[in-house]
């Protein structure tokens, strides 16, 4: 971030940062509302100071890391880094938890800490507006917007999950508003349209006892969240994105189906993958897929008019790729590896 905003932005949230100080005695106390910020650059001070002028890591430093159990990422066209969501641990375990990395292409660390730099509890609450982040399983970006498959709740056996459509302006980290959806746990992936209606992934059980589980939701930008497509032929289905035509590719665990939907759930055509048990699934311009498999490790490249053939193989746990443009290579979070798997893909 420029100087002169982090110069402001400390100045004006300076009480944030004894957070930690004299612990016990803050937590008697309400927190003091401070206005929203997001985390530095790799450099010090990590959070805006109001007594530390920000200074970037000398350029002869490189840092991987920063990633914890990522399910997903997206794309910057703006900035041209990675963005991974990090779940940070279970909801029964601490809630809003979660936070966002920004990665260069090369895998690097761009920002550690993006949106989420503070602790969960009272830093978070104390922001204006506060920030929740608690589990952001599938995300996306679309038109300066990050989109994100998050939820409430889940905190016990008895405390009921909630999917909750978080977004956040890319520009800023700023919040931009929220979508409940309290007939459904959680999404697994997302995918958004231009005019902000979010496709939403209901994985369901495992097995074909269970395909009443087996869903795709239309969250629209305003109005009311209903499913689209339930059960057959839905192969638990898990990611899902959108072609040049604004048709929904759904990729399944159960099968090696790659599934085309029309927009409203009417089902078009069925490819098929190399390996069954996907998760991710990528289109690029030329209208070739990639598919991801998060059981068998592969990705199956699945070219118009031809049979698929895998272009990579034996990735732990491949889920919810992206594909970064700039680079031209597919980015594969890789869930409890706690790292990420970077393919080139061929010119």
């Amino acid at each position: 971030m420029p100087n002169s905003r982090n110069k402001t932005i400390g100045a004006v949230a300076g009480a944030a940062l004894l957070v930690g100080v004299g612990a016990g005695a803050m937590l008697a106390q309400a927190p003091t509302a401070v206005p929203y910020f997001v985390g530095n650059a790799l450099g010090l001070p990590v959070e805006p100071s109001a007594t530390a002028t920000f200074t970037p890591m000398s350029s002869n430093v490189k840092v991987y890391g920063a990633i914890y159990s990522a399910e997903s990422c997206a794309y910057d066209p703006v900035r041209k880094l990675i963005v991974v969501p990090n779940r940070g641990v279970p909801q029964g375990v601490q809630t809003n938890n979660a936070w966002i990395s920004l990665l260069n292409h090369d895998g690097s660390v761009h920002t550690a800490r993006w949106i989420g730099v503070q602790n969960a509890g009272a830093p978070r609450a104390a922001l204006t507006p506060p920030l929740v982040l608690n589990e952001p399983y599938g995300s996306d970006v679309v038109d300066g917007v990050l989109y994100l498959a998050d939820r409430d709740g889940s905190t016990s056996p008895q405390d009921k999950g909630v999917a909750v459509i978080r977004r956040f302006t890319l520009a800023t980290g700023l919040p931009a508003g929220e979508t409940r959806v309290p007939a459904v746990e959680w999404f697994n992936d997302i995918a958004v349209a231009k005019d902000g209606t979010v496709y939403g992934t209901v994985t369901g059980g495992a097995t074909d006892a269970d395909a009443a589980t087996w869903q795709v939701w239309k969250i629209p930008a305003e109005g009311e969240a209903t499913p689209i497509i339930s059960g057959a032929p839905l192969k638990r289905p898990n990611g899902i994105a959108l072609d040049a035509k604004g048709n929904l590719v759904v990729v399944n665990m159960l099968a090696t189906d790659v599934q085309t939907y029309a927009p409203d759930g009417t089902l078009l055509s069925t490819e098929h993958a190399a390996q069954a048990g996907n998760d991710g699934i990528v289109i690029v311009a030329d209208g070739t897929k990639y598919v991801s498999s998060v059981l068998q490790g592969g990705v199956s490249r699945l070219r118009p008019g031809q049979p698929a053939d895998l272009i990579a193989q034996h990735i732990p746990s491949a889920a919810s790729m992206c594909y970064d443009p700039d680079a031209h290579q597919l980015v594969i979070p890789m869930n409890a590896n706690n790292a990420l798997a970077f393919v080139p893909l061929p010119k």
